[in-house]
């Protein structure tokens, strides 16, 4: 679980070339169940070698003390993470846990992060005020398929908010989001996920 980024990555205002940094929403119409009502940061992207992102919205109710033990994690880490988080970043390479660091610069109104922490780096950002989160699995796409999924409205692409960090609103999430960007999407975002419930 080394580090691939010594430093924290934060999002541009400029997406023209990449969607890194950015968080892409499910369309409602996408119903695969993997991703419906999914909410992902996308840590890396470009044309020519894919994207690659975690789902943030997906807690598997579980914490690393549950499902790491000591023999794995050093006595010192155990205690400093045993009660984070984990969520399911995605479908790909579900066997592996990984931790990740975030958070919000309020003077340039953006999210922070930093993936692929090995446990004592966690810890060492977990000092320093950052929200800790461990993830099993990740999203993935290969080179050309975000772009045809964009192109076929299966994603909508959203600013990262400070709200994307709050383990309180992670429930609903997609929804809160979903609300920002037209009346319509809000008539989406406030009906019942059972539409027979209408």
């Amino acid at each position: 679980m080394a580090s691939e980024d010594s430093e924290f990555d934060s999002v541009s205002d400029n997406l023209n070339e990449s969607y890194k940094g950015s968080l892409i929403l499910a369309d409602p119409s996408l119903k695969e169940p993997t991703f419906f009502q999914s909410v992902l940061l996308l840590t890396e992207h470009s044309m020519d070698k894919g994207a690659f992102g975690y789902i943030l919205n997906r807690p598997l109710g579980r914490t690393v003390g549950e499902l790491l033990t000591e023999e794995i994690l050093s006595d010192a880490h155990h205690e400093k993470l045993s009660k984070v988080p984990v969520f399911l970043g995605g479908p790909v390479n579900r066997e592996h846990l990984t931790f990740s660091a975030f958070g919000w610069s309020e003077a340039g109104e953006e999210l922070q992060y930093n993936t692929h922490l090995s446990a004592a780096e966690a810890v060492m950002h977990q000092m320093e005020g950052f929200h800790i989160r461990a993830f099993v699995g990740y999203s993935g796409w290969s080179e050309g398929q975000l772009e045809d999924e964009m192109e076929s409205n299966s994603w909508i692409t959203h600013k990262p908010e400070p709200e994307v960090i709050d383990l309180s609103k992670v429930d609903g999430l997609w929804k809160l989001l979903l609300r920002d960007l037209s009346p319509w999407h809000k008539l989406i975002a406030d009906e019942p996920d059972d539409l027979g419930l209408n």
